[in-house]
């Protein structure tokens, strides 16, 4: 296995790292990144069939588990009772209640919903340069999901404030000041769905709260603020720089809104390029649940595997001139949402916010362009800028 030394903090690395995932891919099926110090895989074919293997997971093995540090302990509490990081049967358990809240049909019926809040931050833009982010990507997804989990109206910052602190652990250029961070955030954000918990048990309401603390669900406490937490950070993390590299994407790409979002089957596809091009998350670990032999590899049961979600979808034997950013490109699978057990709940919910918001956005601000150069912020695993300065 060829050994590849590439810091995830250099710099050029953060605003452009798929030259290095294309020297990855052509290292074989399989590399050693020397900076997370494991095997790693970038192509689709590797990347997707690992996914997909269930002796593979994300649950740490008891053989490799580490005792956790006392600083951090509150924040593993509530990490360890997420479904993203158990395995079956809790993974089954915790997904299933969640599924019951994102068929279809309720996810469908909230096209209406979207539209009408894309309209009202539209309606909001300023006159001259703004952040497009702040003022759109982000409120648009949070204020979804908080609305369809029953958190009340007003709370869209502060939740902004608790999921990024969060989600900070994840990064490359974590450090003492961002655990301490995220161990705050996580206790504050635990006693407030905890206190929205027990006032659904007392007045249920037609929302997915309710629906997690009916007594059918067999949920401990403890794992529904994990799960409340869990898709409120995730509801809105990706799609907010999803919406926010995308819209880059078209405007860098001199591609032509008015015809990229012409039609439903047009938007399906220039949304589905914008979340194969430059999606963000990059990096996906899995632990090997088992010793095995894979791809002229040899697991340890516990040894960590790194899946570059990004690099797969810049594969050339999946996708045709991978770098190039083309919205009439033919509809097919990507990896910006995984697979396996493990796939996104929230990927059709996304998909839809930006089936919807995004047509409206450029019909209505048909002048859109970008006002200066925008840099992706270093936030590696994630992908998305600091800030997105355009003019309406």
């Amino acid at each position: 296995m060829k050994h590849l030394s590439q810091s995830p903090l250099d710099p050029a690395f953060v605003q452009n790292p798929y030259p290095f995932y294309d020297q990855a891919r052509a290292s074989g099926d399989l590399f050693f990144w020397d900076a997370y110090d494991m095997p790693c895989a970038a192509g689709y074919g590797v990347v997707d069939a690992v996914l997909r293997d269930r002796r593979f997971g994300r649950e740490a093995p008891a053989c490799v588990a580490k005792p956790v540090p006392a600083h951090l302990e509150p924040f593993y509490v509530n990490e360890n009772n997420s479904m993203l990081e158990r395995e079956p049967p809790a993974h089954t358990r915790l997904r299933a209640q969640v599924m019951r809240e994102f068929t279809g049909r309720k996810v469908h019926d909230l096209g209406p919903e979207i539209a009408q809040l894309s309209h009202h931050l539209i309606d909001q833009f300023p006159a001259g340069p703004f952040d497009l982010l702040g003022a759109f990507a982000e409120i648009l997804p949070v204020t979804i999901i908080a609305r369809m989990l029953g958190v009340p109206p007003g709370m869209e910052r502060q939740l902004l404030d608790w999921s990024h602190a969060m989600v900070a652990m994840y990064q490359a250029r974590r450090d003492r000041a961002i655990e301490d961070g995220a161990v705050a955030a996580t206790l504050a954000f635990s006693d407030y769905v905890r206190g929205l918990i027990n006032a659904r048990r007392q007045a249920p309401r037609d929302d997915m709260i309710s629906a997690l603390v009916g007594e059918t669900t067999g949920l401990s406490e403890a794992e529904i603020v994990s799960t409340v937490i869990l898709l409120l950070n995730a509801g809105h993390e990706a799609t907010v720089h999803t919406i926010g590299n995308g819209v880059a994407a078209i405007l860098q790409n001199a591609v032509d809104p008015a015809r990229a979002f012409a039609t439903e089957i047009s938007t399906n596809s220039t949304t589905n390029e914008m979340i194969r091009y430059d999606p963000p998350l990059h990096m996906f670990t899995r632990y090997a649940l088992q010793d095995m032999e894979l791809f002229g590899h040899m697991f340890r049961q516990g040894d960590q595997v790194a899946l570059l979600l990004a690099a797969a979808n810049r594969d050339a034997r999946v996708f045709e001139s991978p770098a190039r950013f083309d919205v009439r490109r033919p509809v097919r699978a990507n990896a910006s949402f995984g697979a396996g057990i493990h796939f996104c709940v929230g990927a059709p919910l996304a998909r839809l916010e930006l089936n919807v918001a995004l047509p409206i956005l450029f019909e209505r601000c048909p002048n859109l362009r970008l006002a200066g150069a925008p840099i992706y912020a270093d936030r590696y695993h994630f992908r998305g800028f600091e800030q997105l300065m355009v003019e309406a």
